[in-house]
C-alpha cells in the first residue's frame, strides 16, 4: 500500500513525480495524528509553496495545477485507505508564497508548509474539557509528582533543570524540570528536551521534541492509550497530539502520563 512513500536519501533534486510524492508523505504523517474521530472536523488542508522563480515550474506540476481536483484526489486516497474519517466537501487550497504565514507546519527540505483548518466550533465544543490537563510523572523523578496545565499557559517547556542557557545565550525556563542531582539518570534528558503547547485551531494539547530531543541527540516518544503504539518525535515541527492516557517518554528514562481534565 502507498510503496511510493520513499525518502530521498541523497541530494539529487527530485522529479516532478517524486516531489509529489514527497508532499504525499508529508499530508499522510499529518493526517494520521487526526485519530480518534478528529479527521471529520477537517475544513481545509491549505498548503503553501515556497519557492524560487526556476523550481515553479516543477512545484506546479507535482502539485497538478492544472487540475487542483486531482491532487485533493490522491490526498482523499491516503485518507480512505488509512481510514481517516475526512468529511465530505472538504477543500485542499494550494497557495505560492514569498513567506510562510505565522503558524504554518513546514518541511523545509520541500519548502513547503501546511495548515489543517478544522470546522472550529463543533470541533472545539467537543474537547472543552481539554483546556486544562495534567502531567503526572510516572517514572524518573521531577521537581514535582504532577503539574496541571491550561490552554493560556502558553508553552510548557519540558527538560532537564529549571533554568538553562542555551547555545545562542538566552535563557530558557523549564516548567517541568528534572534535576540532575534528583536522580542519576536525569542526566540523559536534554536541557531542552520537549515542550508541549495548546493549539487553538485543533483545540488540543500538542507535544513538540525540541533540538535536544530529536535524533541525533536524546529522544521524545508518545506510547498511545488507544493502541499502545509508539510514535517517535523526530523533528521539532511537527506536533503530536495528547490524548488521556497517553505517554510521553524522555530519553528512556522518564515517563509522562497526559491527562485531559
Amino acid at each position: 500500500m502507498f510503496d511510493f512513500f520513499k525518502k530521498n536519501k541523497g541530494n539529487t533534486p527530485l522529479d516532478a513525480k517524486g516531489l509529489r510524492d514527497e508532499i504525499l508523505q508529508f499530508i499522510k504523517e499529518e493526517l494520521q495524528q487526526l485519530d480518534g474521530g478528529e479527521g471529520k472536523y477537517l475544513k481545509a488542508l491549505e498548503l503553501f509553496v515556497r519557492v524560487r522563480a526556476e523550481e515553479l515550474f516543477n512545484y506546479e506540476t507535482a502539485l497538478y495545477s492544472a487540475a487542483p481536483e486531482k491532487f485533493q484526489e490522491e490526498v482523499q486516497r491516503i485518507a480512505d485507505n488509512f481510514a481517516l474519517d475526512l468529511p465530505d466537501g472538504w477543500k485542499l487550497i494550494v497557495h505560492y508564497v514569498t513567506e510562510f504565514p505565522e503558524g504554518v507546519i513546514q518541511r523545509t527540505q520541500l519548502k513547503v508548509g501546511l495548515v489543517l483548518k478544522s470546522s472550529g466550533s463543533t470541533a472545539a465544543a467537543g474537547r472543552e474539557s481539554s483546556l486544562t490537563a495534567s502531567l503526572k510523572v510516572i517514572t524518573g523523578r521531577a521537581e514535582q509528582e504532577v503539574y496541571v496545565i491550561k490552554a493560556e499557559t502558553g508553552r510548557i517547556n519540558i527538560g532537564r533543570e529549571s533554568n538553562v542557557q542555551g547555545s545562542d545565550g538566552s535563557f530558557r525556563q523549564n516548567m517541568i524540570a528534572f534535576p540532575a542531582e534528583a536522580q542519576d539518570s536525569n542526566k540523559y534528558i536534554s536541557r531542552q528536551h520537549a515542550h508541549v503547547e495548546w493549539d487553538g485551531q485543533q483545540a488540543c494539547f500538542k507535544l513538540y521534541a525540541d533540538e535536544g530531543g530529536v535524533p541525533p541527540g536524546n529522544k521524545t516518544k508518545v506510547r498511545a492509550a488507544k493502541d499502545e503504539t509508539t510514535h517517535k518525535l523526530n523533528s521539532t515541527q511537527v506536533g503530536y497530539i495528547l490524548k488521556t492516557g497517553d505517554q510521553i517518554i524522555l530519553a528512556d528514562v522518564a515517563v509522562l502520563e497526559f491527562t485531559a481534565l
